[in-house]
């Protein structure tokens, strides 16, 4: 009885020692998917759960210490940047400035735009009308 769990045991642990590649390769595009879905297409992601690996490592996931940060990744929402003030003042010269006109008077991508601008507006900075950016009544120009 003890050879047949030596075997299995042994049997187990190459198994594992094999797919443990594939595990780190689908945790990699997980985290590299994750990184990506607040860029580019602006949808908001609807992800299913995440499949759990049954015993697929030998070792127990290690998480990452998040410090005494706030869980969030990546830049603070709102604003408060130079592109931000750059837009502000841009829409204060140029009231209904669309955010193509707006990238194009900046000289940068509208990706950017299309981040700063609904911030601005959460702020009570400026309002949309239509596809153009007005200054909000109130705000100092």
């Amino acid at each position: 009885m003890a050879d047949f769990l030596d075997e299995k045991r042994k049997e187990i642990q190459a198994r594992l020692k094999e797919l443990k590649p594939y595990v780190e390769e689908y945790e990699l595009l997980q985290a590299a998917e994750s990184a990506l879905s607040g860029i580019g297409n602006g949808t908001t992601g609807t992800r299913a759960a995440k499949p759990a690996a049954a015993g697929a490592s030998s070792s127990p996931r290690r998480r990452r210490s998040e410090g005494s940060g706030s869980g969030r990744r990546g830049r603070p929402k709102g604003g408060a940047g130079t592109r931000a003030t750059q837009a502000l003042d841009l829409v204060k010269e140029r009231p209904g400035i669309t955010i193509p006109e707006l990238a194009e008077a900046m000289g940068i991508q509208q990706n950017y735009l299309y981040r700063v601008m609904p911030g601005l507006a959460e702020e009570g900075k400026v309002t949309k009308s239509g596809r153009g950016w007005h200054l909000r009544e109130g705000v100092a120009q």
